[in-house]
């Protein structure tokens, strides 16, 4: 087919505007990949993750060896009134704990078994994004959720954001409820905040949690989601596992098997 010298024109002149702005992109694209790569990462060099599995742990109808443990370990005021209650583990009914769970035959089969529950230590905490003093933080170097009882201003606004329930509110001197008090872990004072910290103090000893060491059964495996030899991700990787709530998009650490 012929065309003619203006045609020819026109074609090689829509090229050269074709390849500019071809190259453009690629620059644009670049520039952003580089700022990108510039910026500090806000994923975590390790995700500590605990897994609870609930076979074993109803070998032991009742038991609560776990949350006895936390609560020794980390001077957890034991008050007599649920309203005013502050828990850092603690069982709920399989409804509660997960309402689109809707199997009838799961429903049955836990029925009358409580689950333990905790903090999730979300990827995503909603806790943190609504603190104003910045009481509550998500640890850069392993992702638990940590609290500092010092700045918080008992402000409840943490309690309102999480949608699992984890945050006690201390209406209460909680230190007029603890029978025996353990030196090695700071007490609480009326009008703060407190949740599940994964035990970051014996973290930092190399020690696993408090819960994992006190069950019988071996139920619950603690470790770094993020290391494929770890105990939690080898347990993660055998068997099938659910978390609750996900799809409110925070990324629940604490994951169930059934």
């Amino acid at each position: 087919m012929k065309i003619t010298r203006k045609e020819f024109l026109e074609l090689s002149g829509l090229s050269i505007l074709g390849a500019g702005a071809l190259r453009a992109v690629h620059a644009v694209k670049a520039a952003e990949s580089a700022h990108a790569n510039s910026l500090p990462s806000d994923s975590p060099k390790k995700q500590m993750a605990l897994a609870i599995d609930l076979r074993k742990c109803r070998r032991r109808p009742g038991c609560n060896l776990c949350s006895q443990a936390c609560h020794a370990t980390h001077n957890v005021p034991h008050i007599a009134d649920p309203r005013h209650e502050v828990k850092w583990i603690w069982n709920e009914g399989f409804a509660s704990v997960f309402p689109l769970e809707q199997n009838g035959y799961t429903r049955r089969n836990y029925n009358g078994s409580p689950l333990p529950v905790l903090c999730n230590h979300c990827e995503k905490p909603p806790c943190v994004e609504v603190c104003p003093t910045g009481a509550t933080w998500k640890r850069s170097e392993d992702g638990v959720v940590m609290m500092d009882w010092h700045r918080c201003i008992g402000c409840k606004y943490c309690i309102t954001a999480c949608p699992y329930g984890a945050r006690s509110f201390n209406f209460s001197e909680p230190r007029e409820a603890l029978q025996q008090v353990n030196p090695d872990f700071p007490t609480r004072s009326l009008g703060v905040v407190e949740k599940c910290n994964f035990c970051a103090e014996r973290l930092a000893k190399g020690e696993a949690p408090a819960c994992v060491e006190a069950c019988p059964e071996k139920a619950i495996v603690f470790g770094d989601v993020l290391d494929a030899s770890s105990d939690v991700s080898k347990a993660l990787d055998a068997s099938y596992s659910i978390r609750r709530k996900p799809e409110l998009g925070t990324g629940p650490n604490v994951f169930y098997f059934l």
